[in-house]
């Protein structure tokens, strides 16, 4: 896999289950498929940083993102 594939794919999953932990929580229910969701998407863009000689910089991300999006349209 890409790197700049997982690490756009980690930060989309993370952001996703932001909300679905705060709803679990709300609810008073254990959030379950949030933090599997929130852990797939912390180990993804571990991945990423690891295996990309230099990693990243935070302002590469928004070039890496539409440089992916790119690639797909």
């Amino acid at each position: 896999m890409d790197t700049d594939l997982a690490l756009i794919l980690g930060i989309v999953l993370g952001a996703l289950s932001v909300p679905s932990i705060l709803s679990a929580m709300s609810e008073t229910r254990p959030p379950r498929v949030s933090s599997l969701l929130l852990l797939a998407g912390v180990s993804l863009i571990a991945y990423a940083v690891m295996s990309r000689p230099g990693g990243y910089r935070l302002e590469q991300i928004p070039d890496v993102f539409f440089s992916v999006l790119g690639r797909f349209v």
